[in-house]
């Protein structure tokens, strides 16, 4: 009876998945296309390095540079970066650049290849120092989650670098018994790294309107931003919609995201997730002072 390698397995699932999220309508194109190339990769794994099928080798190589890329593009729609066509434009250059080292010096893979992954996730990891609200159109709900979700996702980018590291320097001293499990077991944990947390809630966005740029304020605008948040928060309760991201509330505050985000840091020592949260739970208690059970407290106050 055949067994299937444990790639091409992931590779079935996150089809899947994939097929799924299309369905449902949910996810946004960069997420999806996360999943399509992890899928893909792990696929082409699989016929190269268990059926035997050499041909697909270049290939391999080609989509190997394409995966960090989309990655970072995921990222930054959760993060409310720029995702115009110009500013993603001159990330192709990385796959296009694979694909003429190959055609005339494929020894030089071995170094785009982990350099590519290696810059990728350092500079995710660079971008999340914010905390939680670095990343403004994910779910407020998520919260350390979602945050979680990307230094995971950037990891496993630089642990894949490093890991073509070890096996350019295994096979360089001679030590091919060492290096010969590792392919395998770096795109086994890579591909499961970047494909199962892109089909977790953690990593979904939603994308808004465009924000204004961010000016600095000085504690008189801060203290006038917060009254209005405390005002609007009161009267409207946006925190029970719980798709609710901090780029919705800042537009229909008509403030700037990050000036929104960087206000409540200073004024209640707290970011914009644990307050809507803090909020969501004060309203869940008196529903279930009023007698509602636990579940039905839960969603109706905003949590999914």
């Amino acid at each position: 009876m055949p067994v299937l390698p444990l790639p091409m397995i992931i590779a079935i699932l996150l089809f899947g998945f994939l097929i799924q999220r299309i369905v449902k309508r949910e996810t946004h194109s960069t997420i999806l296309s996360l999943i399509a190339i992890c899928a893909a990769q792990g696929a082409i794994i699989a016929l190269v390095q268990h059926y035997g099928i050499v041909a697909l080798r270049p290939l391999q190589a080609i989509v190997a540079t394409i995966i960090p890329p989309i990655a970072w593009l995921a990222f930054r729609v959760a993060a409310g970066g720029d995702t115009r066509y110009q500013k993603m434009l001159p990330h192709a250059v990385g796959p296009v650049l694979a694909l003429a080292v190959l055609l005339f010096n494929p020894f030089w893979l071995d170094v785009l290849i982990p350099l590519t992954f290696a810059i990728y996730g350092i500079t995710i990891l660079r971008h999340l120092w914010r905390g939680e609200d670095s990343l403004l159109h994910s779910r407020l709900e998520n919260g350390a989650r979602a945050l979680l979700a990307w230094r995971i996702i950037a990891i496993s980018l630089i642990a894949s670098a490093l890991c073509d590291v070890l096996i350019a320097i295994g096979l360089a001293y001679g030590v091919q018994e060492f290096v010969l499990w590792i392919p395998s077991l770096v795109s086994l944990l890579s591909l499961s790294g970047l494909g199962v947390l892109s089909l977790t809630q953690a990593v979904e966005s939603r994308r808004e309107n465009a924000e204004d740029d961010v000016s600095e304020e000085d504690q008189t605008r801060d203290l006038a931003i917060i009254m209005k948040l405390d005002q609007y928060l009161n009267e409207i309760q946006p925190y029970l919609d719980p798709d609710l991201t901090l780029a919705r509330l800042a537009r229909k505050l008509v403030i700037p995201a990050k000036q929104l985000s960087a206000a409540i840091n200073r004024c209640k020592n707290e970011n914009v997730s644990r307050l809507i949260n803090r909020h969501r739970i004060e309203h869940a208690c008196q529903l279930m002072e009023r007698g509602d059970n636990v579940t039905t407290a839960m969603f109706a106050s905003g949590f999914n």
